[in-house]
């Protein structure tokens, strides 16, 4: 009887575990497949200490209560019991994975600031810029007069950034992608377009938009590299990240697209943390081959040659975590002493950009720009300028030492408030956009841009020096590119140098309104905060 018993049990036990295998395997099937759409989670787990004990430590434990024996002969009571049991066991994974990710991601940036310190060096001067590739047309005047200059019935542009025009220049390029819907399940990408940057008037588009892409941007699903999936790019290579936008060139004639690849590193000491890294690169072809490099095979590649290669987000990863340098506790508020801590410097919401700059040195090599500012709200002054090659990944940094030099914030102020004759309300007659630098003879400028409301024109250009505030407006390219050569203001018929004063301390004035005598004197300044609406009247209109 008892041998009867246990051969039945251990038939119940063998079907059981067989069931349960069979559905196992179909849904690791089925995740595999679909592995795509879990990139995002996989990767958490695998590299984000918390994620790794919270939602690794779940799917172990289900995995486990999947295959483990009914705990009752009642089949909702044994799901009951299960259910129980792992809830207990998720909400002592939560604990633990909240205690080891709170440290871990302090220690994280710790390692990652001493990692970022022992791989740059810091330079006396500012490094040389390439006089011949200053960006002169922004991103939103790009955007809007690209859209106007190209008809596409099932095609749109896709979003801008920065590559390298196979002349040299610098310019916008954006995907010309399928759209709408229906195009973007059967449709392909058409190539790239590309708008020069480092002009006012008469500037270059090319519409490369005869190649058509096996994979490419707007193609939904196994048909795309773009998107919530990245579903070429993932299957190629899993265990990385493609956080940027894609950056679209030429080579030859032929349209191309490379996608940084960042990923992360583990170190298990003293509490097990990650830190990001530069995983190499995926090169797109248009016959929808993808080329996984590593970084050094991506700064060796032909067809990559003077384009950027390493991740902005990694970057910002870096320069975020320079307030650890000199330690965790000493920027922890109350206890901390604070000592050589600096954060990214802000950059107004409607400014047009955000940091990292991108701008072209001498020899045509692309950096990453991060201006830092000392840490606390009251302080706004430049410390550091860092730059980052966006090739290698090299960095060097200027520090300004007891040097006091304005911030590009500030230096936005100071544009705006020199010019009184334009309404910088939100309904004004003009936009100032992105603030970069600009090194001219050694010293830091910071270049803006003054663009019609509706950003289909470049108006003029305006230079603020960071060390002594001076300003200057420039009306016409050629006059650009002699005042970044060094040519004397006083020689340049398309240029003049207005008077400026300190930026105001309230960042929500948006520009002032100037009170002159019967002379043209000046007798009072009045500012305007943003959203304020403003009326004139005179006495005649009282009268009445």
């Amino acid at each position: 009887m008892t041998d009867d018993t246990s051969s039945t049990d251990g038939a119940q036990l063998a079907k059981h575990f067989g069931i349960r295998s069979v559905g196992f395997l179909v849904m690791a099937g089925l995740i595999f497949w679909f592995r795509p759409l879990f990139h995002w989670l996989f990767y958490r787990v695998a590299y984000s200490p918390f994620m790794l004990v919270t939602v690794g430590g779940a799917m172990l434990a289900l995995t486990i209560l999947w295959f483990a024996p009914p705990l009752s002969d009642d089949m909702a009571v044994a799901v009951e019991k299960k259910a129980r049991i792992f809830g207990y066991a998720f909400v002592g994974l939560i604990l633990i994975g909240g205690v080891l990710g709170a440290a871990g991601g302090m220690y994280e940036q710790r390692t990652l600031a001493d990692q970022t310190m022992e791989d740059s060096y810091q330079v006396e001067d500012f490094p040389e810029v390439n006089e011949e590739n200053a960006r002169i047309a922004p991103r939103g005047v790009s955007d809007t007069q690209a859209q106007a200059s190209v008809s596409y019935r099932q095609y749109e542009l896709g979003a801008s950034d920065i590559a390298r025009m196979e002349d040299g220049s610098l310019a916008w390029t954006y995907p010309i992608q399928p759209d709408p819907f229906r195009v973007q399940l059967t449709g392909h990408q058409q190539g790239v377009l590309m708008y020069d940057m480092t002009a006012m008037e008469d500037r270059e588009l090319q519409a490369i938009d005869d190649h058509q892409f096996e994979t490419g941007e707007g193609m939904l699903f196994q048909r795309g590299t773009g998107g919530f999936t990245n579903w070429n790019l993932v299957t190629g290579d899993y265990w990385a990240q493609y956080n940027d936008d894609p950056v679209e060139f030429t080579h030859d004639g032929t349209p191309y697209m490379y996608y940084p690849k960042s990923g992360h590193e583990w170190h298990l000491t003293p509490v097990p943390h990650t830190t990001p890294t530069w995983d190499g690169g995926a090169l797109v072809h248009p016959d929808g081959t993808i080329e996984h490099l590593t970084p050094e095979e991506a700064q060796d590649h032909e067809i990559l040659e003077g384009q950027r290669l390493y991740p902005l987000d990694v970057t910002e990863s870096q320069m975020d975590s320079l307030g650890y340098r000199n330690g965790i506790v000493n920027q922890l508020p109350g206890v901390g002493g604070f000592e050589g801590v600096v954060e990214v410097a802000d950059i107004p919401s409607d400014a047009g950009n955000s940091q990292p700059f991108v701008i072209d040195l001498e020899d045509e090599e692309m950096s990453y720009v991060m201006a830092m500012e000392p840490h606390g709200d009251d302080t706004s002054g430049l410390d550091e300028v860092w730059f980052t090659n966006a090739e290698t990944g090299e960095m060097q940094y200027y520090a300004s030492e007891n040097e006091t030099l304005t911030g590009p914030s500030n230096a936005l102020g100071i544009a705006r408030g020199a010019d009184t004759r334009t309404d910088w309300g939100a309904d004004g007659d003009a936009r100032m956009l992105e603030p970069v630098p600009m090194i001219v003879d050694g010293d830091l400028w910071w270049h803006m841009k003054v663009t019609t409301v509706d950003q289909t024109d470049v108006v003029r250009n305006v230079f603020v020096n960071a060390d002594t505030d001076e300003a200057v407006e420039i009306h016409d390219t050629e006059a650009v590119y002699e005042f970044i050569e060094g040519e004397d203001l006083d020689d340049l018929d398309e240029a003049e140098e207005v008077d400026t004063e300190e930026a105001p301390e309230d960042d929500s004035v948006a520009y002032y309104i100037i009170i002159e005598d019967g002379n043209g004197n000046e007798v009072d300044r009045i500012p305007v905060d943003e959203g304020q609406e403003t009326s004139i009247v005179s006495d005649e209109d009282e009268q009445e």
